[in-house]
């Protein structure tokens, strides 16, 4: 058994980027300001889109997308129950109401299959999830978002550095990213908004603000303009300049990390091979490049009594980490109370969440760590 904890996550911080920070500290300006910009402007270049907003959370840019849409009481919004809850609270905040649609069996991921049936006049979003770093099918979903004149979001909270038919993730359309500190770059927490949309660009950076009609930072003042107007009620989700210099330090360092993850990954995926009762995710067949934000396996058992979740107990006992990514949205207590799903309608999505676990996977991990981790899984199964 080791003899250290191994987490299922742990961000890689290098001193370089702790320096960053304490110089962005010394310096007097410490919220949103020139790092911010600059991290903008980078991560845009990265991603190939036209722009990006710097923001305090992916839930943030959520929150202030679903605004700038307008949407809100009698709009629907079509998204998978098994995805990180803060996007099904959000549009409930709003007054929409969320319609799940299930996800293939082995990716997690929704399709235009799924989605189709599941538009109807009320509906005015569609919010697939690229899941674990890989990206989901896109070009069937652009053409039925357009074929019906609803918008597309793209949920890229696990898709930093993500490719999907030889442009990354964020290139165009809408979407959103998550610097949270187990995601492939961090800025302790934060988010990106990127679109194509010029005038979506200007909105959300207003709304991010206040409603000012001037960033919180303008670059020609070297501050905020005191005469700055409120053109619209605006929220308070800017990214500080000490979260910023570390998300440029990470996006550096960001195709190092995921080369990094790749390695792990196919060292589980060679040796779970021997593990009948672990099922990997399959990775799309499509031109693609998976980020490898999470390894993400089924639990299968067919012993008496080892679930999940057992499962998930034993490996900490030999000093282990795992995660859930994720208890489907409809099976939480809310939304089971006030939204139950007919049964049978997201039958993957159920199957899935009750036996879904994310195994350790993070840049400073060694492949010794992963041969550590399986050889604790047949332990724990056999």
């Amino acid at each position: 058994m080791r003899s250290t904890f191994l987490p299922f996550s742990k961000p890689s911080i290098s001193e370089a980027e702790i320096e960053a920070v304490a110089e962005v500290m010394r310096s007097g300006w410490i919220t949103t300001g020139s790092k911010a910009l600059a991290f903008e402007q980078a991560f845009a270049n990265y991603c190939g889109a036209q722009g990006a907003v710097a923001l305090s959370s992916a839930t943030a840019g959520m929150h202030l997308l679903l605004t700038a849409l307008g949407i809100g009481p009698g709009d629907e919004v079509i998204t998978p129950s098994l995805t990180w809850i803060s996007t099904v609270n959000l549009i409930r905040l709003l007054g929409a109401t969320p319609i799940f649609a299930d996800v293939e069996r082995d990716t997690l991921m929704v399709s235009s299959e799924t989605v189709a049936p599941l538009i109807s006049e009320q509906t005015k979003a569609i919010i697939p999830v690229h899941f674990a770093g890989a990206p989901v099918e896109l070009d069937a979903l652009r053409q039925l978002a357009a074929a019906s004149q609803i918008s597309l979001i793209g949920d890229a909270a696990h898709a930093a550095g993500t490719e999907y038919r030889g442009e990354r993730i964020g290139h165009r359309g809408t979407t959103i990213f998550s610097f949270h500190p187990i995601k492939n770059l961090t800025c302790g927490e934060g988010g990106m908004f990127c679109s194509d949309d010029a005038e979506m660009l200007e909105h959300i950076r207003r709304l991010k603000f206040h409603g000012l009609g001037v960033d919180a930072f303008d670059r020609t003042m070297q501050g905020r303009s005191p005469q700055a107007e409120v053109l619209e009620p605006g929220f308070k989700y800017n990214l500080t300049d000490m979260a910023a210099v570390l998300g440029l330090g990470q996006l550096s360092r960001l195709d190092g990390f995921i080369e990094k993850r790749t390695q792990l990954a196919e060292r589980y995926n060679k040796l779970l091979v021997e593990v009948d009762e672990i099922l990997p995710l399959i990775t799309p067949t499509y031109p693609m490049r998976h980020a490898w934000h999470l390894y993400v396996v089924r639990v299968d058992s067919k012993h008496e009594g080892m679930d999940r979740d057992r499962f998930m107990a034993a490996l900490k006992e030999k000093n282990i980490g795992t995660g859930i990514h994720f208890k489907a949205a409809h099976l939480q207590r809310y939304y089971r109370e006030t939204m139950p799903q007919p049964q049978g309608t997201l039958k993957n999505t159920e199957w899935n969440s009750a036996r879904l676990c994310s195994l350790p996977l993070f840049p400073d991990m060694e492949l010794s760590d992963v041969d550590e981790v399986v050889a604790a899984i047949k332990e724990v199964l056999a």
